[in-house]
Protein backbone atom coordinates (compact mmCIF):
# COMPACT_ATOMS: atom_id res chain seq x y z
CA UNK A 1 0.00 0.00 0.00
CA UNK A 2 1.02 3.59 -0.51
CA UNK A 3 0.75 4.02 3.16
CA UNK A 4 3.40 1.72 3.87
CA UNK A 5 5.24 2.80 1.26
CA UNK A 6 5.46 6.52 2.57
CA UNK A 7 5.77 5.35 6.46
CA UNK A 8 9.12 3.47 5.70
CA UNK A 9 10.79 6.89 3.75
CA UNK A 10 8.92 9.00 6.12
CA UNK A 11 12.42 10.48 7.40
CA UNK A 12 13.84 11.29 3.78
CA UNK A 13 10.63 12.75 2.76
CA UNK A 14 10.74 15.02 6.00
CA UNK A 15 14.84 15.73 5.21
CA UNK A 16 13.81 16.63 1.87
CA UNK A 17 10.86 18.72 2.40
CA UNK A 18 13.37 20.50 5.27
CA UNK A 19 16.07 21.38 2.57
CA UNK A 20 13.09 23.16 0.26
CA UNK A 21 11.07 24.88 3.05
CA UNK A 22 12.19 28.15 2.16
CA UNK A 23 11.73 28.01 -1.23
CA UNK A 24 8.31 26.41 -0.54
CA UNK A 25 7.10 29.22 1.48
CA UNK A 26 8.31 32.39 -0.63
CA UNK A 27 7.00 30.87 -3.57
CA UNK A 28 3.12 30.16 -1.64
CA UNK A 29 3.36 33.19 0.09
CA UNK A 30 3.68 35.48 -3.10
CA UNK A 31 1.39 33.18 -4.94
CA UNK A 32 -1.24 32.98 -2.52
CA UNK A 33 -1.14 36.49 -1.06
CA UNK A 34 -2.91 35.39 1.75
CA UNK A 35 -4.00 38.52 4.30
CA UNK A 36 -2.94 36.71 7.75
CA UNK A 37 -6.67 36.35 8.51
CA UNK A 38 -7.26 32.57 7.27
CA UNK A 39 -8.47 29.73 8.25
CA UNK A 40 -6.40 27.24 5.82
CA UNK A 41 -6.46 23.79 5.33
CA UNK A 42 -3.73 21.72 3.65
CA UNK A 43 -5.24 18.41 2.23
CA UNK A 44 -3.11 15.11 2.08
CA UNK A 45 -0.09 17.10 3.81
CA UNK A 46 2.07 14.13 3.95
CA UNK A 47 4.97 15.55 6.42
CA UNK A 48 3.22 18.97 6.04
CA UNK A 49 4.85 21.22 3.57
CA UNK A 50 2.16 23.18 2.16
CA UNK A 51 1.08 23.75 5.73
CA UNK A 52 4.14 24.68 7.17
CA UNK A 53 4.75 26.84 4.20
CA UNK A 54 1.18 28.54 5.14
CA UNK A 55 1.85 28.73 8.32
CA UNK A 56 3.69 31.94 8.84
CA UNK A 57 0.93 34.09 6.72
CA UNK A 58 -2.26 32.87 8.35
CA UNK A 59 -4.10 32.79 11.06
CA UNK A 60 -4.79 29.05 11.26
CA UNK A 61 -3.73 25.93 9.44
CA UNK A 62 -5.07 22.26 9.26
CA UNK A 63 -2.84 19.52 8.08
CA UNK A 64 -4.66 16.22 7.03
CA UNK A 65 -3.63 13.21 5.86
CA UNK A 66 -3.75 9.14 6.38
CA UNK A 67 -0.05 8.22 7.23
CA UNK A 68 0.63 8.70 11.11
CA UNK A 69 4.32 8.38 10.14
CA UNK A 70 3.99 11.24 8.59
CA UNK A 71 1.72 13.25 10.76
CA UNK A 72 4.20 12.72 13.46
CA UNK A 73 6.90 14.76 11.66
CA UNK A 74 5.10 17.43 10.43
CA UNK A 75 3.65 17.88 14.48
CA UNK A 76 7.70 18.38 15.28
CA UNK A 77 7.85 20.86 12.92
CA UNK A 78 4.31 22.61 13.66
CA UNK A 79 4.13 26.28 14.85
CA UNK A 80 1.64 27.10 17.44
CA UNK A 81 -1.17 28.17 14.77
CA UNK A 82 -0.44 24.31 12.91
CA UNK A 83 -2.33 21.23 13.77
CA UNK A 84 -2.26 17.90 12.16
CA UNK A 85 -4.93 14.85 11.78
CA UNK A 86 -5.36 11.69 10.89
CA UNK A 87 -7.99 11.50 7.85
CA UNK A 88 -9.87 11.30 4.68
CA UNK A 89 -9.16 13.01 1.64
CA UNK A 90 -12.35 11.84 0.18
CA UNK A 91 -14.61 12.08 2.96
CA UNK A 92 -13.02 15.13 5.18
CA UNK A 93 -14.39 15.83 8.95
CA UNK A 94 -14.66 19.13 8.20
CA UNK A 95 -17.90 21.61 8.33
CA UNK A 96 -19.31 23.14 5.00
CA UNK A 97 -17.71 26.28 4.37
CA UNK A 98 -15.35 26.06 7.47
CA UNK A 99 -11.94 27.45 5.74
CA UNK A 100 -10.89 30.42 3.89
CA UNK A 101 -8.45 28.54 1.85
CA UNK A 102 -8.25 25.29 0.99
CA UNK A 103 -5.17 23.55 -1.03
CA UNK A 104 -2.95 20.62 -1.89
CA UNK A 105 0.46 19.45 -2.77
CA UNK A 106 1.73 17.21 -4.95
CA UNK A 107 -1.65 14.46 -3.92
CA UNK A 108 -3.99 14.35 -6.83
CA UNK A 109 -2.03 11.81 -8.92
CA UNK A 110 -1.98 9.34 -6.36
CA UNK A 111 -5.63 9.37 -6.27
CA UNK A 112 -8.16 7.26 -8.55
CA UNK A 113 -11.05 9.17 -7.91
CA UNK A 114 -9.22 13.12 -7.89
CA UNK A 115 -12.56 14.95 -8.36
CA UNK A 116 -14.08 13.61 -5.19
CA UNK A 117 -10.85 15.15 -3.09
CA UNK A 118 -11.33 18.77 -4.66
CA UNK A 119 -15.40 18.15 -4.42
CA UNK A 120 -14.40 17.88 -0.50
CA UNK A 121 -12.17 20.84 -0.79
CA UNK A 122 -14.62 22.77 -2.22
CA UNK A 123 -17.19 21.75 0.07
CA UNK A 124 -15.04 23.07 3.15
CA UNK A 125 -14.08 26.37 1.51
CA UNK A 126 -16.44 29.05 2.52
CA UNK A 127 -18.13 30.79 -0.87
CA UNK A 128 -15.39 33.51 -1.67
CA UNK A 129 -12.50 31.39 -0.21
CA UNK A 130 -9.56 30.39 -2.10
CA UNK A 131 -8.33 26.46 -3.47
CA UNK A 132 -4.58 25.97 -4.56
CA UNK A 133 -3.89 22.96 -6.62
CA UNK A 134 -0.20 22.11 -7.37
CA UNK A 135 0.82 18.93 -8.80
CA UNK A 136 2.74 17.40 -11.57
CA UNK A 137 0.51 17.62 -14.78
CA UNK A 138 0.96 15.34 -18.08
CA UNK A 139 2.49 16.30 -20.98
CA UNK A 140 0.25 17.42 -23.60
CA UNK A 141 1.35 14.73 -25.94
CA UNK A 142 -0.73 11.57 -25.09
CA UNK A 143 1.91 8.84 -25.77
CA UNK A 144 4.60 11.34 -24.00
CA UNK A 145 2.18 11.40 -20.88
CA UNK A 146 1.21 7.62 -21.24
CA UNK A 147 5.12 6.81 -20.74
CA UNK A 148 5.17 9.19 -18.37
CA UNK A 149 2.30 7.57 -15.83
CA UNK A 150 4.11 4.16 -16.66
CA UNK A 151 7.41 5.05 -15.14
CA UNK A 152 5.41 6.75 -12.60
CA UNK A 153 3.34 3.84 -11.40
CA UNK A 154 6.58 1.61 -11.70
CA UNK A 155 8.11 3.94 -9.22
CA UNK A 156 5.02 3.30 -6.94
CA UNK A 157 2.46 1.07 -7.90
CA UNK A 158 -0.15 3.62 -6.10
CA UNK A 159 0.47 5.75 -8.83
CA UNK A 160 -2.92 6.72 -10.52
CA UNK A 161 -2.63 9.63 -13.25
CA UNK A 162 -1.08 12.70 -14.09
CA UNK A 163 -4.23 15.07 -15.17
CA UNK A 164 -3.83 17.19 -18.02
CA UNK A 165 -4.74 20.96 -18.08
CA UNK A 166 -8.17 20.43 -19.59
CA UNK A 167 -8.63 17.64 -17.27
CA UNK A 168 -7.88 20.46 -14.17
CA UNK A 169 -10.13 23.00 -15.57
CA UNK A 170 -12.89 20.67 -15.84
CA UNK A 171 -12.99 19.70 -12.62
CA UNK A 172 -12.54 23.17 -11.58
CA UNK A 173 -15.83 24.31 -13.54
CA UNK A 174 -17.50 21.14 -12.23
CA UNK A 175 -17.13 22.70 -8.54
CA UNK A 176 -18.05 26.05 -9.90
CA UNK A 177 -14.06 27.04 -8.87
CA UNK A 178 -12.89 30.31 -10.91
CA UNK A 179 -9.14 30.66 -11.70
CA UNK A 180 -7.88 33.49 -10.69
CA UNK A 181 -4.32 32.69 -11.79
CA UNK A 182 -1.79 30.04 -12.61
CA UNK A 183 2.37 28.88 -13.02
CA UNK A 184 4.12 26.29 -14.26
CA UNK A 185 7.60 25.58 -12.68
CA UNK A 186 10.16 22.26 -14.19
CA UNK A 187 11.86 20.38 -11.48
CA UNK A 188 14.73 18.91 -12.22
CA UNK A 189 14.99 15.57 -10.11
CA UNK A 190 17.46 12.98 -9.41
CA UNK A 191 16.33 9.71 -10.05
CA UNK A 192 18.49 7.70 -7.74
CA UNK A 193 17.01 9.85 -4.75
CA UNK A 194 12.92 10.25 -6.42
CA UNK A 195 13.40 6.21 -6.49
CA UNK A 196 14.30 6.35 -3.07
CA UNK A 197 11.44 8.37 -1.40
CA UNK A 198 8.91 6.00 -3.12
CA UNK A 199 10.90 2.86 -1.96
CA UNK A 200 11.59 1.57 -5.03
CA UNK A 201 14.29 -1.08 -4.63
CA UNK A 202 15.59 -4.17 -6.38
CA UNK A 203 14.32 -5.12 -9.38
CA UNK A 204 11.49 -2.90 -8.89
CA UNK A 205 14.04 -0.34 -9.13
CA UNK A 206 15.53 -1.53 -12.22
CA UNK A 207 12.36 -2.14 -14.04
CA UNK A 208 11.59 1.78 -13.29
CA UNK A 209 14.98 3.09 -14.13
CA UNK A 210 14.68 1.18 -17.97
CA UNK A 211 11.24 3.50 -17.90
CA UNK A 212 12.63 6.51 -17.09
CA UNK A 213 11.60 9.35 -19.83
CA UNK A 214 15.03 11.35 -19.72
CA UNK A 215 17.48 8.40 -19.65
CA UNK A 216 18.93 6.98 -16.30
CA UNK A 217 20.13 9.73 -14.43
CA UNK A 218 17.59 13.05 -14.19
CA UNK A 219 13.86 13.30 -14.63
CA UNK A 220 12.08 16.08 -15.65
CA UNK A 221 8.33 16.96 -14.04
CA UNK A 222 6.33 19.60 -15.02
CA UNK A 223 4.19 21.39 -12.04
CA UNK A 224 1.25 23.20 -12.61
CA UNK A 225 -0.15 25.73 -9.53
CA UNK A 226 -3.80 26.94 -9.49
CA UNK A 227 -5.38 29.50 -7.44
CA UNK A 228 -8.86 29.49 -7.61
CA UNK A 229 -12.02 31.57 -6.26
CA UNK A 230 -15.14 29.48 -4.97
CA UNK A 231 -18.36 31.00 -6.72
Amino acid sequence: MAEERFARTAQQIAQRQDARAAELAERVHWFVLPDGTERALDVGCGAGALALALAPYVAQVVGVDRVPELLALARERAPENATFVEGDALALDFDDASFDLSGTLRTLHHVTRPELVLAEMTRVTRPGGRVLVIDQIAPLDPLEAFAVDRFERARDPQHARLLPDGDFRQLFEANRLALLRERRDVERRDLGGYLELAACEGPERDAALALAPHGSEFYNAELIWYLLERR
